[in-house]
């Protein structure tokens, strides 16, 4: 490897746009005293115990999706780079989509290409090790929850640069009149229920190999990020709400990069795309054959009917435990404020605020009169962050109190979701709601999707996700109108032959909502047929299934697979007989190649690498802090890198002081240039 493209990528400080990049020597001095890590000119050095600098190793992220129509499929790559002496795996956490199938991972050395497969959890494991310590080149990735898994490859010779590359399908989301993709790029630290600390998920770093002779950590990787979009209609926008990006048109497609080519992983990236008005999508069919069954992917916007607001009751629900320090706890405080003021005269509320305590504002619900809405107003405002994510009594004190007669009882839940606890809130949720809705608002740069989306399913409401204070009004605004008013309930499909499918509870609707489902049919003869309840009427439509043979499309059988694993998953936490849960699942993950609660991905290259005698160490690669976090005011954080930090920041933001930001830049797409080449 040559030392500049070391140089490029690390150290991972990069200049914003409309801003002066920053002088090296301010950088360095900054950097020298806030953390145990120094740029090499081969690589990263860390610090060892002896207080010696020594070669580390290090890893980046590149992301390349595509996108057909309903459906992306998207390769994760990660570069491994060992710049020290010594033979070394790599192990990090990587955060998935919540709907992620994943289904496919490579080794990449050189030339060589080592393709992976699915196995039974504890038999990829031990397949993993012993391949480990048998000195040959492996990589294995698993499921830690559904949306965040491990990934591990050993046997990295000095020197060497190794890439596994993890496959995975995602639908698209269409929500309000936009398609939209969310990817997480890091994670919020859990917090165990019952006064544990904050930690990792399951309670612990990733494992490393049981050949590994010594641990240590290295910094977060940078990511880099491309996307290919071929929307199958006009459209009028392409934009990202969370980085800058430059897009080109090429015929009917879009190639989507990020602007600034590489990027800190402190935050989720988020990609949306606005049809034309007249091409705005009414329903779509997509289908895909395998092994010689029919899966489809379907998508009905039923039509917004004028309906009016209904009378409520709206319990705003607030954690402003340790893990919302910072821009977090102003996105919750706005977003509660702004629900507030538009409260109706004929609306009763509560607040509701949590950490490791909970307290309501009001013994029970009263009118929203301006008295009451003030006093709220000024409750919330005076909140901070601290002290650990104590849900379930918060949720139970909401869903308790005794109903409103006349007014829908509307949940409003302000969170990051930094808990570890999901199946048990998730299983709290279904059994006391009652006839309660539950809507659920993701808070943060980086919050915990898998739940938030999860808790609207089960709690038959609706989300937003809010990743900045600026995006406070627009998306409040959107969740209040569909609270105000509810399209349809009572959603049945009737298909014209042998079919399963998911979600196998239908949810109910609201304004700017479709239906979206997947399913196993046999064979595309017939139509389809939807109807559902509004408050005033009964809605029905006809679609002939014929339409699937026009619009077929790879990665649908496995999104199939995928949301019948889901529903397994729900079956056994509403009671389900574990073993059964566990032999259908296992056999759903098997034939379709997914990585699951219990199956894992497994490459093991056949020929042995590290010399016997030669010892293995093992680097676990940091996720990154949440981008506006204040993770390192939560106590740990030893003294002199608060202090270090501390100089570093002030040194920054006198360099930052006077900056003029370049009034054309806009996190928009910028038309046909390119990103720079990476050097």
């Amino acid at each position: 490897m040559q030392p500049a493209d070391r140089v490029t990528r690390k150290p991972r400080l990069y200049a914003r746009p409309g801003r002066r990049r920053l002088p090296r020597w301010l950088i360095l001095l900054g950097l020298s005293l806030a953390l145990p890590v120094q740029a090499a000119e081969f690589g990263l050095e860390f610090r060892a115990a002896d207080g010696e600098w020594q070669p580390g190793l290090a890893m980046d992220t590149d992301i390349a999706m595509t996108v057909v129509g309903l459906l992306a499929e998207v390769r994760v790559t990660q570069s491994y780079q060992n710049d020290t002496p010594h033979w070394q795996e790599g192990r990090y956490l990587l955060p998935l989509p919540a709907e992620a199938a994943v289904g496919s991972l490579r080794i990449r050395v050189g030339q060589r290409l080592i393709e992976g497969e699915v196995q039974e959890k504890q038999q990829a494991q031990r397949t993993y090790q012993a391949a480990t310590a048998n000195g040959q080149r492996a990589a294995l990735v698993e499921q830690d929850r559904p949306n965040l898994f491990r990934t591990a490859v050993s046997n990295i010779a000095p020197g060497e640069r190794v890439e596994i590359e993890i496959g995975y399908w995602q639908q698209v989301d269409f929500r309000d009149g936009l398609f939209s993709l969310s990817l997480p790029l890091t994670l919020t630290p859990r917090y165990r229920a019952g006064g544990s600390p904050v930690d990792a998920p399951t309670g612990d770093a990733p494992r490393p190999a049981a050949a590994a002779k010594l641990s240590q950590r290295a910094l977060e990787p940078t990511v880099a990020l491309s996307a290919w979009l071929h929307a199958g209609l006009p459209l009028a926008e392409v934009a990202s709400p969370t980085h800058d990006i430059d897009v080109r048109r090429d015929g009917d497609a879009h190639l989507i990069r990020l602007a600034n080519f590489v990027e800190a992983s402190d935050r989720d990236f988020a990609l949306t795309w606005r049809p034309a008005p007249s091409a705005s999508p009414q329903r779509a069919l997509f289908t895909e054959e395998v092994d010689g069954e029919t899966f489809a992917l379907l998508m009905v916007v039923p039509p917004n009917q004028p309906v009016a607001p209904v009378p409520r009751e709206l319990i705003l629900v607030i954690d402003h435990s340790g893990s919302m320090s910072g821009t977090s706890m102003q996105q919750a405080i706005a977003a509660l404020d702004s629900a507030l003021a538009k409260l109706r005269v004929e609306d009763r509320f509560n607040v509701v605020r949590f950490d490791h305590t909970t307290e309501a504002l009001f013994a029970e619900s009263v009118p929203a009169l301006p008295g009451n809405v003030r006093q709220a107003r000024q409750w919330v405002q005076q909140l901070s962050a601290d002290g650990g994510t104590e849900m379930a009594p918060a949720l139970s004190l909401a869903f308790s109190s005794p109903p409103v007669p006349g007014h829908l009882r509307q949940v409003v839940l302000a969170t990051d979701a930094a808990i570890g606890n999901e199946n048990q809130l998730l299983a709290q949720i279904e059994a006391e709601r009652g006839e309660a809705r539950l809507f659920p608002v993701g808070i943060g740069s980086a919050p915990n999707q898998h739940f938030i989306r999860r808790a609207a399913e089960s709690g038959r409401g609706s989300f937003a996700l809010i990743r900045s204070v600026s995006e406070v009004e627009a998306g409040m605004g959107l969740l209040l109108a569909k609270i105000d008013r509810p399209l349809m309930q009572d959603i049945s499909v009737d298909w014209p032959v042998a079919a399963e499918g998911y979600p196998h509870a239908l949810p109910d609707l609201y304004s700017g909502e479709p239906l979206q489902l997947v399913a196993r049919i046999d064979g595309l003869a017939g139509a389809l047929k939807l109807q559902g309840q509004t408050r005033h009427a009964q809605w029905k439509e006809t679609l002939p299934l014929a339409l699937g043979k026009q619009s077929r499309q790879a990665g649908i059988a496995r999104l199939w697979a995928s949301a019948k694993l889901r529903d397994l998953q729900n079956a056994l936490r509403g009671g389900a007989d574990a073993a059964a849960i566990r032999k259908a699942s296992l056999e759903v993950a098997l034939r379709h190649g997914l990585a699951s609660e219990y199956t894992s991905l497994v490459a093991v290259e056949r020929k042995p690498v590290r010399p016997a005698a030669a010892d293995l160490a093992s680097t676990a690669i940091a996720n990154a802090a949440p981008a506006g976090s204040l993770a390192l005011a939560q106590g740990s954080t030893p003294a002199r890198q608060q202090l270090g930090w501390a100089l570093a920041l002030l040194l920054i933001g006198m360099a930052l002081f006077g900056t003029r930001r370049d009034a054309a830049t806009s996190t928009q797409g910028r038309g046909a240039g390119r990103p720079p080449a990476r050097a």
